[in-house]
């Protein structure tokens, strides 16, 4: 079977295209985080494969639950994922629509996980430098892990940057072995 995000993508696309071409961004973007955390629902989700409930069973319940956040076109969108047993995949939906979002907006999200807490100040160097770097708008999400024994791990998208002690040691521990 394919992966989630391959099926979540054409959708997701779809989706995104129809709100931008309506300037509903924002409300589309809620819209789907709420039928995601929906249809996670562990009540909801053994609903998802029982034979016994429609298609159309399951877009009323996910529908009538988010109510009047989805217009017409997103009580159709619903309405299609039922009908092509695609509603499993809307939290990763949900996901990809968010970051097409962010891309037309010139937002990025950057994980930055630390061996100690950040102060703001520190955040906003690191945003600054972040920022001039990726020429995008960057909002941070800060961890810690005290396993990095120093320095910071950093991660946008698929851009990884491991400024860590611990990840300075594992790159000589290797250069001595290779």
């Amino acid at each position: 079977m394919a992966d989630k995000s391959t099926i979540a993508r054409p959708y997701a696309k779809a989706a995104f295209e129809e709100a931008r071409e309506r300037g509903r961004l924002g409300p589309w973007s809620q819209a789907l985080r709420t039928a995601a955390a929906v249809i996670s629902d562990s009540r909801v989700a053994t609903l998802l494969g029982n034979p016994r409930v429609t298609a159309a069973e399951l877009a009323g319940l996910v529908t009538g639950i988010v109510g009047p956040q989805l217009d017409e076109e997103g009580r159709n969108f619903v309405r299609t994922l039922a009908d092509n047993h695609r509603l499993a995949v809307l939290p990763e939906i949900a996901a990809l629509f968010d970051e097409l979002k962010a891309e037309a907006e010139g937002i990025i999200d950057v994980m930055v996980t630390s061996a100690a807490p950040l102060d703001d100040a520190q955040r906003g160097k690191l945003a600054a430098a972040l920022e001039r770097r990726l020429k995008r708008s960057v909002r941070l999400q800060c961890a810690t892990d005290p396993a990095l024994i120093g320095g910071a791990v950093l991660r946008a998208g698929d851009m990884v940057i491991d400024g860590s002690l611990r990840g300075k040691l594992e790159r000589i521990a290797y250069e001595l072995t290779a």
